[in-house]
């Protein structure tokens, strides 16, 4: 019952429900009351304001209304006491807190904390490559790596081309030779004009995105499902002299590719067996050169039958005696033939 009680009654000695007050108050004027008086109300004996009488246990007499005060004010100043005791605690945290702080400068640099800012999710990074976009006004660098670019890939962020051509911001960028290929890039370059200027390598670095040098955005995942968005501007300055090096060894898209000067060898078995030369699996190749594995075996098939190996190991012997595993930049290129057109799948 005393459950029961307590459920019905949730209330303390400073608020009585209104059957409470009407009992105690009948108790203190009469001196006691009936037992069976409280049944309705329990939380008068639950809050020790009815007591049994000593004299006759069918009866209950008030605890005096001078008591109840004390105790109620007794509470009462408790609860300020921790109330206060809290208070003391949480300003002396704050002010260790506030000391750490004013430490900080001495520790770090003062851009530290937003200098590298991990964008988690295709709908953050989007966010934060519109910002980017917005607030840029004289130049965007890209590194885009893999082969023949999706339509899909080239319209996700055509709205912020558009949008930055509007403005007047030039845009530089990388693309594998492979890339030439597509018809999506061709088309896309035609719209945007001279705003945008391509040039193309064997194999570039991962996606890089740099506004006005001032901030990147680069893969934190295989998927791309995150990203960082770099702001130190030693991180930057590092990424644009990447893009610049890798610019100067770079061919305009509106030119061709020069010839190999081996004959009976293309552009693209040159980068193979240099690949090759460095102990790379096919899978690798294919991955670093844009194309399908399906292609590279055929690329290092026709090599093996130019070269007159009968193995792969000889192979690796003959590209050496060739020359072929030297430094590519230092070759001379053919132009690609019509084994070397890639299918969008590169991956």
């Amino acid at each position: 019952m005393a459950g029961r009680g307590a459920e019905e009654h949730p209330h303390g000695a400073d608020r009585l429900c209104a059957a409470g007050d009407r009992l105690y108050s009948r108790a203190v004027r009469r001196g006691r009351v009936p037992r069976a008086d409280i049944e309705t109300v329990p939380c008068l004996l639950e809050l020790a304001l009815l007591h049994p009488d000593p004299d006759d246990m069918d009866w209950l007499v008030p605890t005096s209304p001078q008591e109840v005060m004390t105790r109620l004010l007794r509470g009462v100043c408790d609860e300020v006491s921790a109330s206060q005791r809290r208070m003391g605690s949480a300003v002396a945290a704050f002010e260790w807190y506030a000391g750490l702080g004013r430490q900080l400068p001495a520790l770090t640099a003062p851009a530290e904390g937003s200098a590298i800012r991990v964008l988690d999710g295709l709908s953050r990074i989007q966010a934060a490559m519109d910002e980017a976009t917005e607030a840029c006004t004289t130049e965007v660098l890209t590194v885009q790596p893999g082969g023949i670019r999706r339509e899909a890939e080239l319209t996700e962020g055509l709205h912020r081309a558009l949008a930055l051509r509007g403005r007047g911001v030039r845009m530089r960028d990388l693309y594998t030779h492979v890339a030439r290929h597509g018809q999506g890039l061709l088309n896309y370059l035609e719209l945007m004009g001279d705003t945008v200027e391509a040039r193309s390598l064997d194999e570039v670095i991962d996606r890089l995105i740099l506004f006005d040098r001032t901030v990147a955005f680069v893969p934190a995942n295989p998927d791309c499902t995150m990203a960082l968005e770099l702001r130190h501007p030693a991180l930057v300055a590092y990424l644009v002299t990447v893009f610049e090096r890798l610019w100067r060894l770079a061919i305009p898209l509106t030119a061709p590719l020069p010839d190999t000067g081996i004959e009976g060898i293309s552009h693209r078995e040159q980068s193979i067996a240099a690949l090759l030369a460095e102990g790379h699996q096919d899978a690798v190749i294919a991955e670093r050169l844009g194309i399908s594995v399906r292609t590279c075996r055929a690329h290092i098939a026709r090599l093996s039958e130019t070269l007159g190996a009968a193995s792969r190991t000889q192979l690796g012997v003959r590209i050496a005696q060739v020359g072929l595993d030297g430094n590519r930049s230092c070759l001379t290129a053919a132009p690609v033939t019509a084994a070397d057109q890639e299918s969008p799948s590169v991956r």
